[in-house]
Parts: C-alpha cells; sequence; structure tokens
C-alpha cells in the first residue's frame, strides 16, 4: 500500500505542477512508471484509486486521460460518503449545511441578476399547500442548489450540492413524519427571498441558518439509531 500511496502522490503532483492538464493523456504505463521509478503494479493500483475519486478516466482501447477536474465532479466521492450515513453522522452533515449554507446565501445576495430573483420568485409560485412531499424535495432542493450556486465559488457550491442530494430521504421522512411541513417550508423560502431581493446578506444568512436547523434540530431527536431505507420512500 505504502508503493501505491507514493504513486498517487507522484501522479498529483504532476497534476497540481501543470505537467499534466485537465483532459490530457498520461504517458504509456511503461513509460510512465520507469518515469516515476514505480513498479507497472504500483502505477495501476495508484490509477485505479484515482479513477474512484474521479481524478482520472480509464478508456479502454484509448489510454487513461486526466478528468476535467471540474469541482462538482471530484466532489462526487463526497456525495458517496454523505449517503453512507446513519442518524449521528446525517445531524453532523446539517451542521456542515448550516455553517456553509448561510455563507453561500449571503455571497449570492450581491450576485443574483434581477433575471433570477425573478426566476426564483415564479419557481415558488409553482408550489403551494397542496404540493405533495417528493415535489416540495425537488423544490426545495432546487432552490437551494440556485442559490448556493450564485454565489460564485464552485467548490463551496459544489460541496452544497453534494450533501443537498444525498439528504433527500431525510427530507422526506420529515414532510411525512411532521404536520404543516409543506406550508413551512415554503414561507422560510419566501422569506429567504424577500431577503435576497432586499440584498440583505445578513439577514439571507440568519434566515437560512434558521431554515437549515429546522431539519437538524428534528433529526437530533430522532436520536442515533440508522434510517431503515426501507421506510424511505425513493426519492
Amino acid at each position: 500500500m505504502a508503493l501505491t500511496d507514493d504513486a498517487i502522490i507522484r501522479i498529483q503532483q504532476m497534476i497540481v505542477s501543470g505537467e499534466l492538464k485537465p483532459g490530457q493523456r498520461l504517458p504509456p504505463e511503461k513509460e510512465l512508471s520507469e518515469a516515476l521509478g514505480l513498479s507497472r503494479n504500483s502505477l495501476r493500483e495508484a490509477v485505479k484509486a484515482l479513477e474512484l475519486v474521479r481524478v482520472l478516466d480509464v478508456r479502454r482501447g484509448d489510454g487513461t486521460y486526466v478528468t476535467s477536474l471540474e469541482p462538482a465532479l471530484l466532489l462526487e466521492a463526497v456525495a458517496f460518503v454523505a449517503d453512507m450515513h446513519d442518524g449521528r453522522s446525517l445531524v453532523e452533515m446539517f451542521a456542515v449545511r448550516r455553517i456553509l449554507e448561510p455563507a453561500a446565501a449571503a455571497l449570492a445576495s450581491a450576485k443574483l441578476t434581477d433575471d433570477d430573483l425573478a426566476e426564483l420568485r415564479a419557481m415558488l409560485s409553482e408550489s403551494d399547500d397542496d404540493t405533495g412531499v417528493e415535489d416540495l424535495v425537488a423544490h426545495d432542493i432546487e432552490f437551494h442548489q440556485r442559490i448556493a450556486r450564485a454565489s460564485g465559488n464552485a467548490y463551496l457550491s459544489g460541496l452544497l450540492d453534494a450533501l443537498n442530494s444525498r439528504t433527500v430521504r431525510a427530507r422526506i421522512w420529515r414532510g411525512l413524519s411532521e404536520g404543516g411541513s409543506v406550508r413551512r417550508t415554503l414561507d422560510e423560502h419566501r422569506r429567504i427571498l424577500d431577503a435576497l431581493e432586499a440584498r440583505d446578506p445578513q439577514l439571507v444568512s440568519s434566515l437560512v441558518a434558521s431554515h437549515v436547523q429546522g431539519v437538524e434540530r428534528w433529526l437530533q431527536g430522532r436520536g442515533d439509531g440508522p434510517l431503515d431505507p426501507a421506510t424511505l420512500p425513493v426519492a
């Protein structure tokens, strides 16, 4: 494993230094292993590991390439890990969201255009008290994604996307378990949008923090037990 780790570090250094660029094909295995002073077996294991975390793209019959290295691609591993949660770790994920998402929304308050805000307002108008829980969840995810992406920080919005997309089941569970969740969620979204339209970053940050914390508190009340997938609808 130590030799494989060394191979991973050496390839990482090549990417960081610019010797290997996004989209570039790696040299043939024999050539690269000799250049790095590594065995071909160690290099193969390193390539497999880097493929799993979406740093490398192995194309059979063509070669191995550096991926685009876009934040959303690299953060897929975070999304996978986030989905392997139990009750306690899910609470911790929401705590991370409560820290990061208000900051993203505050940044977005200065960058969302009037057209962006109008689209968010139109999206909100499509949901009401009769909206089904699954449709509400889809609306909730899109609402948060649009705001996070408007922050202008691809890594911040990518991380939030990963955390949001893997908490769908918890949101549905909450919606099914608690009365009035549709009205409460939509009212909170409207207040957040009002603050965004007012270009008030402090108010936006506070409202988003409270919004996320509502789910976090509900999860804390459940305890540390695992969420049983059999009892959760498929999102």
